[in-house]
């Protein structure tokens, strides 16, 4: 039934209501971070308002917050002249906590307070790492936005301050005739972060930081380009005020008085006596520092009282009655002095920047990972380049930018590929980079010895070679020692040698010698995985050794026969082919089986198993067969195990308990069959009724 019009109310009291709404959900989602309606429904109000005021212009005010979206981009900005300077504060740079006891007692020696004085009150807020902007409100309703410039004069960029989504264009409650509110307009990481994901889908620049990206952002002179910068603005100051007969009497009174107002004020804040409290401050926030939603460069220290901010006053253009504490900063620039590429334990290879020694984060930073070639060459990172490094808390150094200006004449650009010449720089392997993927890799996985741990790991592990007691940190000291230098050397170890290593006593040492020589006794299936042959997984290589019977054959196979295994596609058949085309993997693969290292081969192919093509699921408890017991007899036979039903599953072998599979089976009219039928099957390969 549609509303009736008569009842429903004109279109500018319509127009006021949902600009009421819009805005208090605004509020809601960007500076309580607590959404209150669904985005659809938000849109379709937006969209509402957007109407009225297209059909009624009049209608459209300052405060509306269609009004966010910018309007036409100008030629310049104007001048604005601040009535109340906009003042730097001094900058206490001895970053322990003794730069607030410093400023403490500055205090006190100027106001001539003796030693049992009471002591002063403060309020500690953060120093944000952004862009200080003044906001005028009249009446509530914001009139203008403008820089800081040079404190006395600043630009006009109302319009793009208007975009900045978590900033309200009418303040809430009873509002002073005329507030100048001053602040940070910043980038949060995680928004910068998207962003710039967003603009590397595009194929669009990047920005350099955080900082970087607030600052552009105001002063683009289309607003259309601020309005897509994800900014957000926090208050933590005022210039001029009239009309406010009930101003608060101190600095954490104003701000929680702005809270109030709908405008955005930092949560971490904190206010008492004493300068024992600042300390408190700085330590909290430096140990919060990495966590926060926002870049922070120290925490500002300021006198509570506005009376005795007055009594203060400002020395050198500076209030006496303010200090920023910094912390070690997080970004300085530095020369890059050379382009290294590492290989990881997988065989990963990741550029690595060396830098002339720069003090960072509070460590002096001589590496920075470039995580991979595309990603350096995305910054466009070359050697000679001056560029911004970052340090932040416990994370690995990294650059986050190029001083282009600063860069040298004819400084190439980075090529993994033509710098290593094709091989890795640790064993001289091919190196190679599958379609679609960012990261180089060395194929010589048995013989690089940057890998050799990972590669001793994997083939003493439970499905592979199997070998217990063979773990992580025995394999380090094997490996350090140098007892083993390639994989067929564990075959040569003894128990004396192994005795010898810290904490290994002479049982442990046996029980080790004694499970190596076992692997010895192993199937074609495992050996195959036990190589560490890159994307051949568990099942990958049974299938392998199904299909080829012999390990001779699989090592003549080239890709189109590889394909034509089952599940094998043209990735993983050229990375098997590219493995065993390496002559050092073969000679590895050669070397173990002289170690003895065997199986029962069988030159049949696959289709002549029992039990070949078929597919089965094993679900419940047998009888008599553990659950891997079945798995192997009935892969031996040619058939393969999968852990889930659908319709190319052949049958189902249920025990008690089955579960879900079993309905799974029933719905879908698959063969069930019991540990006896099973065993039938194995047995002559008859297909049950």
């Amino acid at each position: 039934m549609s509303p009736d019009p008569a009842r429903q109310p004109a279109p500018a009291e319509r127009a006021r209501r949902l600009r009421e709404e819009l805005r208090r959900y605004d509020h809601a989602y960007y500076v309580l971070d607590a959404p209150l309606i669904p985005d659809a429904d938000y849109d379709a109000l937006f969209r509402e308002l957007q109407d009225l005021e297209q059909r009624w212009p009049e209608l459209r005010s300052a405060d509306s917050p269609t009004q966010r979206v910018g309007g036409s981009a100008l030629p310049e900005f104007a001048s604005v002249r601040h009535e109340v300077p906009m003042l730097s504060i001094r900058t206490e740079t001895d970053t322990t906590a003794q730069g607030a006891l410093a400023f403490d007692r500055r205090l006190r020696n100027r106001l001539g307070l003796d030693d049992d004085a009471p002591p002063l009150a403060y309020e500690a807020e953060l120093k944000f790492d952004g862009l200080a902007i003044s906001l005028h409100y009249e009446h509530g309703v914001l009139v203008l936005g403008a820089t800081r410039g040079d404190g006395q004069t600043g630009e006009d960029v109302t319009q793009n301050v208007r975009t900045i989504r978590n900033l309200p264009l009418r303040l809430q409650g009873e509002a002073p005739a005329w507030l100048e509110v001053r602040g940070e307009v910043l980038m949060k990481r995680a928004d910068f972060l998207r962003y710039n994901e967003r603009q590397r889908a595009r194929g669009l620049p990047t920005l350099v930081n955080p900082r970087n990206g607030a600052a552009g952002s105001i002063r683009q002179l289309d607003p259309r380009v601020a309005a897509q910068r994800p900014l957000s603005f926090y208050a933590y100051g005022w210039g001029e005020i009239r009309g406010w007969p009930a101003q608060p009497d101190t600095q954490h009174g104003m701000l929680e008085a702005f809270a109030r107002m709908g405008l955005p004020v930092a949560e971490q804040r904190a206010h008492g006596s004493g300068p024992e409290l600042l300390v408190r401050f700085h330590e909290r926030i430096l140990g919060e520092r990495d966590s926060l939603p926002f870049d922070i460069d120290g925490v500002v220290y300021k006198v509570d009282s506005l009376a005795l901010q007055r009594e203060l006053g400002f020395r050198n253009r500076e209030p006496v009655w303010a200090v920023a504490h910094k912390y070690p900063a997080q970004e300085r620039s530095t020369r890059l002095l050379a382009i290294e590429v590492q290989v990881g334990r997988t065989g990963k290879l990741t550029p690595v920047a060396r830098l002339e020694p720069v003090f960072v984060g509070g460590v002096t930073v001589t590496n920075a990972t470039l995580h991979n070639e595309d990603e350096a060459r995305r910054k466009d990172v070359r050697v000679g380049d001056t560029v911004i490094v970052r340090r932040a808390g416990d994370v690995i150094p990294e650059i986050v930018g190029v001083v282009a200006e600063r860069r040298p004449p004819g400084a190439p650009a980075f090529d993994l590929q033509a710098q290593l010449q094709g091989r890795c720089p640790v064993c001289g392997s091919q190196i190679e980079r599958e379609p679609g993927e960012v990261d180089w890799r060395c194929s010589g996985g048995l013989y690089c010895g940057a890998q050799r741990k990972q590669a001793l790991l994997h083939y003493a592990s439970r499905l592979a070679m199997d070998i217990e007691g063979l773990g992580e940190k025995l394999v380090d000291q094997l490996v350090d020692t140098g007892l083993v230098r390639s994989l067929p050397d564990i075959y040569a170890l003894r128990e004396p040698q192994l005795a010898a290593l810290p904490r290994m006593a002479d049982k442990s040492a046996a029980n080790l010698v004694r499970a190596i020589q076992g692997s010895l006794h192993t199937t074609l299936a495992r050996f195959v995985y036990a190589l560490g042959i890159r994307h051949v997984g568990e099942a990958t290589a049974k299938d392998l050794a199904r299909h080829f019977g012999t390990l001779q054959a699989l090592l003549d196979a080239d890709e189109p026969r590889l394909q034509q295994v089952s599940d094998v596609g043209p990735v993983v058949a050229r990375s098997i082919h590219t493995f065993f085309a390496q002559p050092h993997n073969r000679e590895v693969v050669q070397q173990l089986l002289a170690a003895g290292v065997r199986w029962q081969e069988t030159a049949a192919p696959a289709a002549s198993a029992p039990l070949a093509g078929l597919g089965f699921v094993l679900t419940g408890t047998l009888p008599t067969l553990g659950r891997e017991q079945a798995r192997e007899r009935i892969e031996a036979a040619g058939g393969k195990v999968s852990g889930s039903v659908s319709r190319k599953t052949s049958y189902v072998v249920a025990g008690a308990e089955p579960g879900s599979k079993l309905d799974k089976a029933r719905e879908l009219g698959i063969a069930i069959l019991d540990e006896d039928a099973l065993l039938r099957l194995l047995q002559d390969g008859a297909r049950p009724d």
